[in-house]
């Protein structure tokens, strides 16, 4: 049975929508009208407060990412009380946005509690399903523009970023115990979750082992193949959704960018993007979309 209690030290609004301007939202966001913009950072707020009480919360996170379910119940019936759920509320009813896309998101961080490592893709993969492939729904069904062949194509975009976010986090992420590179990855270069946590624990201090970085460069060859295979939706849209879309993807490209250029050592801290390198990739994705539809080689990467 669901609690309806909230959870002591649950993080408030303002801190977690801050993390927005860190994150692949702000580009994307800045081409939509205001609105629109509005909807998306509600949707935004919900992810990013379950993967809070899922990641960082002291006590019983089980109990409370049950207290959310609860509250998402209570923001569709228009009685939430999290101010962030709160905002949610209209735009559940003003996007007609289902209840199960948010319930994976809150599945996503139950199964965090109980399952530290993967040893296959295909594990990995089912995780992306629940912690990364509802945002595009939701994003899609927002900009009024959901149907199956396109949220196909979104899962494939949002499993690429998911990638790209756990290849630069993973220093933190095996900080804490876990670990979203497959060991089977790891297994073919001749490495292991276990030179994974020697990475962590020995940052600023140890080369990177070759093996490791060889799968750190597997992982994100797959996650660009991802973006690839889903940037076709942007063909399928218009006007600003389809900058909106672009940028997404371009986020994500200029993350495995920076991965890229930092030789696939993550010991020292995430390797990001700034600004103007996802304005760059933004104009290369563009430029390839074009290119695709006229036939011609993609653009080249800058």
């Amino acid at each position: 049975m669901l609690i309806a209690e909230r959870p002591t030290g649950a993080p408030s609004a303002p801190s977690l929508m801050a993390r927005a301007e860190t994150e692949n939202f702000p580009v994307a966001s800045r081409l939509l009208p205001r609105s629109t913009r509005h909807h998306l950072f509600a949707v935004y707020g919900f992810a990013r407060l379950a993967d809070e009480l899922g990641d960082s919360l002291e006590g019983d996170r089980l109990a409370a990412l049950d207290w959310l379910e609860a509250e998402l119940d209570r923001a569709f019936a228009g009685t939430a009380e999290h101010p962030l759920l709160v905002r949610l509320t209209p735009t559940l009813h003003a996007c007609a946005l289902p209840r199960e896309p948010f319930v994976r998101l809150i599945e996503a961080n139950r199964l965090d509690q109980r399952v530290a490592r993967y040893e296959t893709w295909e594990q990995l993969r089912g995780y992306c399903t629940l912690s990364a492939d509802p945002v595009g729904e939701l994003v899609l069904r927002v900009f009024g523009v959901a149907s199956p062949a396109r949220i196909a194509l979104s899962d494939s975009i949002c499993t690429a970023l998911q990638l790209a976010e756990h290849l630069q986090d993973i220093a933190e992420d095996v900080a804490t115990g876990r670990f979203y590179i497959p060991a089977e990855d790891l297994a073919r270069f001749g490495a292991s979750h276990a030179d994974l946590s020697g990475v962590a624990a020995r940052a600023h201090t140890t080369p990177v082992p070759p093996g490791v970085r060889r799968a750190i460069a597997f992982e994100v060859e797959r996650a660009r193949a991802l973006l690839r295979d889903g940037a076709s939706l942007i063909d399928t849209l218009a006007g600003r959704a389809r900058l909106a879309v672009a940028a997404f993807v371009a986020g994500g490209d200029a993350a495995l960018d920076a991965i890229e250029r930092a030789g696939y050592d993550v010991s020292r801290g995430a390797p990001r993007a700034g600004t103007a390198r996802r304005l760059l990739a933004l104009a290369r994705v563009l430029a390839d979309r074009r290119s695709a539809r006229a036939g011609r080689p993609h653009a080249q990467r800058a």
